[in-house]
């Protein structure tokens, strides 16, 4: 099924992505003109809130993530190839993170945009980003209409 190979790829790269972060951008950080790969270890959530929340955000995410795939598989045969796939990225980038967080109690961020103050960020972030954008866009455009 192609969703879970969405996941497990997800998930593969993720980790490797970090663990070559962890080898290489520590004590040799790259600067670049649009993107910067440094070392970062967030023990807090998006945008770096609620440092030092392990626990916090180890059942958070352990419920909506049993939820999340909960919803998926009760509705994978009725939901559009657009909404599987977002929820495919979402809990991909959302066991990416929760990784991190179970096994080091932080997560491993590196990628920096260099042009605008933005926070560090990682390919977990990323997954659960453009899962999130295709579900907004699926709810405005295919929504059910209320009147």
């Amino acid at each position: 099924m192609i969703y879970i190979l969405i996941i497990i790829a997800g998930i593969v790269l993720d980790r490797i992505t970090k663990i070559y972060a962890v080898k290489h951008f520590i004590s040799n950080p790259h600067s670049g003109s649009l993107i910067n790969l440094t070392y970062l270890e967030n023990r807090g959530a998006a945008f770096g809130i609620l440092q030092d929340k392990r626990i916090l955000f180890v059942i958070l995410t352990i419920a909506i993530v049993l939820y999340l795939l909960y919803y998926f598989i009760t509705n994978l045969k009725s939901n559009p190839l657009v909404l599987n796939i977002a929820f495919s990225l979402i809990i991909s980038g959302a066991l990416g993170n929760f990784y991190d967080r179970l096994f080091q109690g932080y997560v491993v961020d590196f990628i920096e945009f260099a042009f605008i103050d933005f926070p560090v960020f990682n390919i977990a972030d990323i997954l659960v980003t453009v899962g999130c954008g295709l579900l907004i866009i699926y709810i405005l455009f295919h929504g059910e209409k209320r009147s």
